[in-house]
């Protein structure tokens, strides 16, 4: 099925590296870099030289936070006095209420009705007020943009965007920074503004390197896009609630459809066992979505032989039950 792409503006033209740049002046401030840490005993499972970008270490767990801070920091006086909306599965709500908080800015974010608790109560506790509506991010979505053309909210898609890109992209830079022979860059992958992101900041900076991103199989829509060359819709049935959409954003796929060297689809199984792992030999609280790129480096074993890997750690918001799911 097609998608309609909502909400998207021809005038936001795709972030260049140069807004990268300008990104981690704005966020520097307030968002410090990320370790990136050497795992032998998870490269000798793969058979590779190993390393995660712990994105889980900063204030909300999970990597997308860069992107609502570099956002807010540029909202203008209008945008700052009608408030913010945004909806969410809950890492791109908390980015919102997070940089909204910064600034004092009313923050409304529409989540899925079983939305991550662990997730929702830090949106609340970072003051943002919570909308519960629909079975999954794509109807809290719908719901959402109604409320931001009724209401006059400055509505922030958490795909089209590109100061948020620009934003997540910084954690790459940090990589290239910090490890400029890395090889590969495995990226998970929901609405693809991380691993947009890290394609505008590789082909900048190191053509060479491969940047693979890495989808759930049980929510395909932004894979079979790039695969098509056209956005499409699919299902979103995965446990990994950080990649669940169903609707493919054209901002972000247009980039990819430029800058990605390749995209992987993994089972929730192996979501799941990745977390195990990720867990047991990082000693890190991480999230389905944040463990999919060590799913993909197993799959990929054979590939990545001897070669200098970083596994994008894109968050650690794991919730009690679905932690239990995993240690059982």
């Amino acid at each position: 099925m097609r998608s309609s792409a909502p909400y998207f503006n021809m005038e936001h033209t795709i972030p260049e590296f140069t807004d990268v740049l300008k990104a981690r002046r704005q966020i520097w401030p307030f968002l410090k870099p990320t370790p990136l840490l050497a795992y032998p005993s998870l490269g000798q499972m793969v058979g590779c030289q190993l390393s995660v970008k712990h994105e889980n270490h900063l204030p909300t767990g999970a990597f997308k936070v860069r992107g609502g801070v570099n956002l807010t920091t540029q909202l203008n006086d209008e945008e700052r006095r009608r408030g913010v909306i945004a909806a969410s599965t809950g890492n791109h709500g908390q980015s919102v209420a997070y940089g909204a908080q910064l600034f004092g800015v009313r923050a409304v974010i529409c989540v899925p009705q079983e939305a991550n608790p662990t997730k929702v109560e830090s949106m609340r506790n970072l003051g943002a007020e919570i909308l519960p509506y629909g079975r999954d991010y794509d109807e809290a979505r719908e719901h959402c943009e109604r409320l931001a053309s009724k209401e006059g909210y400055r509505y922030i898609h958490s795909g089209n965007e590109p100061l948020l890109i620009a934003g997540v992209a910084t954690a790459a830079l940090e990589v290239l920074e910090e490890q400029p022979e890395t090889e590969v860059l495995l990226v998970p992958l929901g609405g693809g503004s991380g691993a947009a992101g890290a394609c505008i900041v590789a082909r900048a900076t190191n053509p060479k390197l491969e940047v693979i991103a890495v989808q759930s199989e049980a929510a395909p829509a932004a894979y079979r896009s790039w695969k098509a060359r056209q956005l499409l819709n699919d299902q979103t049935n995965t446990w990994a609630e950080g990649l669940q959409t169903r609707t493919a954003f054209e901002l972000p796929q247009r980039i990819l459809w430029e800058k990605l060297d390749d995209f992987l689809l993994v089972s929730d199984e192996e979501i799941r066992q990745a977390t195990r792992l990720m867990i047991e030999k990082t000693r890190n609280l991480v999230e389905g979505a944040g463990a999919a790129a060590l799913a993909a480096a197993l799959k990929l074993k054979d590939r990545l032989a001897g070669r200098r890997v970083v596994l994008m750690c894109t968050g650690g918001n794991l919730s009690l039950k679905q932690l239990r799911e995993v240690l059982g």
